[in-house]
């Protein structure tokens, strides 16, 4: 237990490494930087609620660092040599399409928490991992006072009090037979963990939208894009028939594996581009920008926070559920990654371009999926519980 913890804490278990990250759309990130400005995290501390531990396994690539720079205790669970495989229990729990994933199986994930955890007193133990169900929830419930699980798969059972799901349109029935019956749901884009300054740059992005044109594109298909698909963005709006003056802003991570190749088409393109590198001001660059060109993934939330008229991409299976139900709600345009893409492209900035009211329909129906404020509605009800 690191020197001068408090005895009262909240405990999250999550792995963060780029792999994960990408593949899978689960930005947890969004998760503890809000939780840095909100009240369990900062202001609980004050009234003696403890801090804010995270518990992660020890994989290549982890974002520790990040999470320590934000001044968070970190617990490192040791990545065991030989993954043990879960198969089906007396319970009659299936394997998980990602248990891989742990690093360990649960019950020796379990057991490394429990033996972490036993000298404080958990008011909440956060778990948020596709390799974790039911049976690492019921090892470690017994010693935290509330135990909530953040999940968009709705693909396997929960032992915990309160269950959240952040996917637009998102219905408490899709879990009715995975949680127990007395277990709060809090689902849909309306419990977004948005990071606050989304929240504050909502209304000015909004405002600035009122005669929408593209005059900037912002292109960010997360901070490693392993497949290269900001470079094949980038090739494609070569040929594509951009608005005169318009320019292009590609975000990217330190860590993506073809940023000096990015780098080097950006320098080549026929429009004005610039690539920025760990950026910590993505609320800022979206409500700045006209279009997006991204993943979609979390940060999907994000531009329809803000109003942004975005083209997603869809680059992981559990990003097709929320991406098509974005698209037939009218918050965004899906771009298929293949042979023709540039054709694709080109047709849908057409369209924005010249067609004002699709453009300006595109942001009205994004600013309705959600307004920011899903972090504090979550908050709240995680005080409100511990308080009783």
């Amino acid at each position: 237990m690191p020197s001068g913890f408090s005895k009262r804490c909240c405990l999250m278990r999550a792995d963060f490494f780029y792999e994960i990250c990408i593949s899978s759309g689960c930005i947890i990130a969004d998760w503890f930087w809000s939780c840095h400005a909100m009240p369990y995290a900062s202001g609980c501390v004050d009234r003696g609620r403890g801090r804010l531990l995270i518990s992660c396994r020890d994989h290549p690539g982890n974002l520790v660092d990040l999470i320590r720079r934000r001044g968070y205790f970190t617990s490192i669970l040791s990545l065991q040599d030989a993954l043990v495989s879960c198969p089906q229990n007396g319970d009659g729990c299936p394997t998980l399409a990602h248990e891989h994933w742990l690093g360990s199986s649960q019950e020796q994930d379990a057991l490394e928490c429990l033996d972490f955890i036993k000298e404080v007193k958990v008011d909440w133990l956060i778990v948020d991992h596709y390799a974790l169900d039911k049976r690492w929830e019921k090892l470690l419930k017994p010693v935290c006072e509330n135990l909530m699980v953040i999940d968009d798969l709705a693909d396997r059972d929960h032992e915990c009090d309160l269950l959240l799901d952040q996917t637009f349109r998102r219905r408490s029935v899709d879990y009715d037979l995975r949680v127990p019956r007395d277990c709060q749901l809090l689902c849909g884009a309306n419990y977004a963990l948005l990071r606050p300054e989304f929240l504050s740059f909502r209304p000015h992005s909004l405002s600035r939208r009122s005669r929408p044109q593209i005059s900037r594109i912002l292109i960010t298909m997360g901070g490693v894009d392993k497949d290269n698909v900001t470079g094949r963005i980038l090739s494609a709006l070569c040929y594509c028939a951009v608005p005169v003056g318009c320019k292009v802003i590609v975000v990217m991570g330190a860590a993506a594996p073809w940023l000096d190749d990015v780098r080097q088409l950006v320098s080549r393109m026929p429009y004005q581009a610039e690539v920025f590198i760990d950026v910590s001001n993505m609320a800022e660059l979206m409500a700045g920008s006209d279009l997006s060109i991204g993943a979609a993934g979390a940060t999907a939330w994000e531009r329809c926070c803000l109003g942004l008229p975005s083209v997603m991409a869809v680059l992981a299976d559990n990003q097709k559920f929320a991406a098509k139900l974005l698209e037939e709600s009218g918050a965004a345009l899906l771009l298929t990654i293949d042979d023709f893409l540039v054709l694709r492209l080109n047709l849908l900035l057409a369209m924005l371009t010249y067609n004002k009211r699709s453009l300006r329909l595109l942001c009205e129906n994004a600013s309705k999926v959600t307004d920011g404020k899903g972090c504090m509605r979550v908050v709240d009800r995680l005080i409100n519980e511990v308080a009783r």
